[in-house]
């Protein structure tokens, strides 16, 4: 048989109820030179059946059932093993793309002849759909130019998916097992290894916001793991390029941000952490405030912050 352009990669926990969605949007895509790798990471519901009636209508689905549910990571880390294409995307069973979501990616990264290109994702919320940046035209960055609008959260972000991969890019980069915001950790490193990235400004990516999602479910400590996978980044970032300083920092800041609503119903478990973290808000205010290129819910954040933390959770909550 012989090997396929594009592996796309579907790792998959429990996700029957939208799991049929996401399929029909990747087997009907309008580029045909295709294989689907879909990982089951020991799910316990329907997923595997469902699975298994797809692969048996089309011959470009590899099935590989983990048995054990080791995380997003690890089923990652698995599909690109088994992926056999010149190229890798991934998709996460809780999402969708749209019909030519492949043949854009694909065609902008031979358009600018790079190894790695992104597109723009719409949001999915509550049947509503918005897309998220407002891009006129594909263009060409440098990995630097790239990283600063990703720390910026400037049209570029951090998650896996929305992006096609030449395959190589991925020797010796592994996704951290045991880890959530696992992307954050890998993303830049990809950038960095492909030095020039194809951005395309359209839409071809739905993610939809789900109730239980890792996202949205309630706080846990493992969500701690943001702060840490941003610092780890933010330190590798800045001994490459030095000038990325203040761009850094403002990431950092705004994981700390994250990281406080998502703990706001829980404040007396973690109170340690919650001033840990308000203090380094507190300590670089005048350095996010002063900085041009910070959105200005950011600085507002800021200002709320250093008033009062009531005030910024009672102001988070209508804001959300």
């Amino acid at each position: 048989m012989n090997s396929p352009e594009i592996s796309i990669i579907i790792p998959i926990y429990n996700a029957d109820k939208y799991l049929r969605q996401c399929l029909d949007s990747v087997v009907n895509q309008t580029f045909k030179d295709i294989e689907i790798i879909c990982i089951d990471d020991g799910s316990s519901d329907n997923s595997l059946q469902i699975l298994k009636e797809y692969r048996q209508k089309d011959e470009r689905i590899i099935l590989v059932d983990l048995k054990q549910n080791k995380g997003i990571s690890n089923a990652r880390n698995e599909g690109i093993k088994f992926a056999r294409g010149n190229y890798i995307t991934f998709v996460d069973s809780d999402d969708y793309i749209e019909p030519d979501y492949i043949e854009y990616l694909y065609s902008i990264l031979k358009t600018f002849n790079c190894k790695m290109s992104v597109c723009i994702h719409n949001v999915i919320k509550k049947g509503k759909k918005k897309k998220v940046f407002d891009i006129k035209a594909d263009y060409k960055l440098s990995s630097q130019e790239c990283i600063k609008r990703l720390l910026y959260n400037d049209g570029i972000d951090t998650s896996a998916w929305a992006k096609l991969y030449d395959k190589t890019l991925f020797d010796n980069i592994k996704y951290p097992e045991g880890k959530l915001f696992e992307d954050i950790a890998i993303t830049y490193k990809l950038f960095i290894k492909s030095k020039e990235i194809a951005c395309g400004h359209l839409a071809k990516y739905n993610y939809v916001i789900r109730e239980n999602s890792i996202v949205t479910k309630n706080f846990d400590k493992s969500k701690l793991d943001l702060v840490e996978m941003t610092d780890n980044m933010a330190a590798d970032i800045v001994s490459l390029f030095p000038n990325l300083k203040k761009a850094v920092l403002r990431r950092r800041v705004y994981a700390r941000f994250s990281t406080l609503n998502q703990m706001a119903k829980v404040d007396k478990k973690n109170s340690d952490k919650i001033k840990e973290m308000i203090n380094f808000i507190k300590k670089y205010k005048w350095n996010i405030l002063a900085d041009s290129n910070v959105p200005l819910r950011d600085k507002f954040a800021v200002l709320l912050i250093q008033i009062n933390y009531n005030l910024y959770k009672y102001v988070w909550r209508k804001f959300k």
